[in-house]
């Protein structure tokens, strides 16, 4: 495979079209981050725990329509682990409420890593929603320290809802931190970024032997930057209405893993400024395409979608 994205599932209810109601919506980066990849034409696996109720049945089916293998043992009795209620202000912006279920079947246990796929794939994709705590939180941090002592590309998703997770932003904050040295890539916003410290300190470990080669900064409508090595890139965004975009940011990383895979980089600190140039404007892309869409699974742009509006945009 060239990708294999591991992560715990949510729901996301989003705003209805009357107030104090909601549409329940697919959410879950680990398995959109996996299916935006495969619609971009790479062979993808996916491993975390489905629930078997109607938003189960739906991802499990858009897994398979995809062509994106489940890698890992479904037997689970309860529908969900984590259901997150999201409101949105007039100008756009968005706030959460969580609410759990401790379904124990639901929680991908290390044991049930699939460590023979993992030695075969490029990249391994984590999402950070699976790093507060709990069984879940151990075995993705095994599975990311394991690919990467393999010499495999490793992908994290820095996720602003873990210091409401649980309640404990400095518990959530340490977990990630705990992982960076096993970090190759990390796709990180201007919000999160500030939960790890300031932009000196994300610059520094860019630069040091113990943290990500490659930090992307999504930055919405208003763009993406990307900092490695020594320098920055910039790539201006472009113009979307500030909706709920559950998925968009998703759509950016999937795009962006498969446009530095066929531009044939196979290994951490194989980059270039024009790849990684070329890499942003594409996902910016795709990522526009999902928000012009209103987001979630179902919009979820694929390849050839992503190269007619680069055509249509920048000629």
């Amino acid at each position: 495979m060239d990708l294999i994205s591991i992560g715990e599932q949510l729901i996301d209810f989003i705003p209805g079209t009357e107030p104090g109601t909601y549409i329940r919506a697919a959410g879950g980066a680990p398995a959109n981050v996996a299916i935006a990849a495969a619609r971009n034409k790479l062979r993808v696996g996916f491993c975390g725990k489905v629930g078997d109720d109607d938003f189960g049945i739906f991802l499990q089916e858009t897994l398979k329509e995809n062509e994106v293998e489940v890698l890992c043992p479904q037997r689970t009795d309860e529908a969900v682990t984590t259901m997150a209620f999201v409101t949105l202000s007039e100008d756009g912006d968005r706030s959460f409420t969580f609410a759990r279920k401790p379904g124990a079947d639901m929680f991908l246990e290390i044991k049930e890593l699939p460590l023979s796929a993992i030695d075969q794939a490029c990249i391994l994709h984590a999402g950070s929603c699976s790093l507060s705590q709990g069984v879940t939180a151990a075995t993705t941090e095994y599975a990311i320290r394991y690919a990467h002592e393999a010499g495999k590309i490793t992908s994290f998703d820095v996720n602003y809802r873990d210091p409401l997770w649980d309640g404990d932003r400095e518990a959530a904050i340490a977990a990630v931190r705990r992982n960076l040295p096993w970090i190759d890539w990390l796709k990180i916003s201007d919000e999160e970024a500030d939960f790890l410290g300031s932009k000196a300190d994300i610059k520094a470990l860019v630069q040091s032997n113990e943290g990500p080669s490659l930090i992307v900064k999504t930055l919405g409508s208003t763009g993406a930057k990307a900092l490695f090595a020594d320098k920055e890139l910039s790539i201006d965004g472009l113009p979307a209405k500030a909706v709920d975009t559950t998925g968009a940011g998703d759509a950016f990383w999937g795009a962006f893993l498969s446009s530095l895979y066929y531009s044939g980089v196979r290994s951490a600190g194989q980059l270039a400024v024009g790849t990684i140039e070329i890499a942003l404007r594409y996902a910016t892309v795709s990522g526009w395409l999902c928000v012009r869409k209103k987001g979630a699974i179902a919009s979820l742009p694929d390849r050839d979608q992503i190269l007619r509006e680069l055509e249509r945009i920048y000629g």
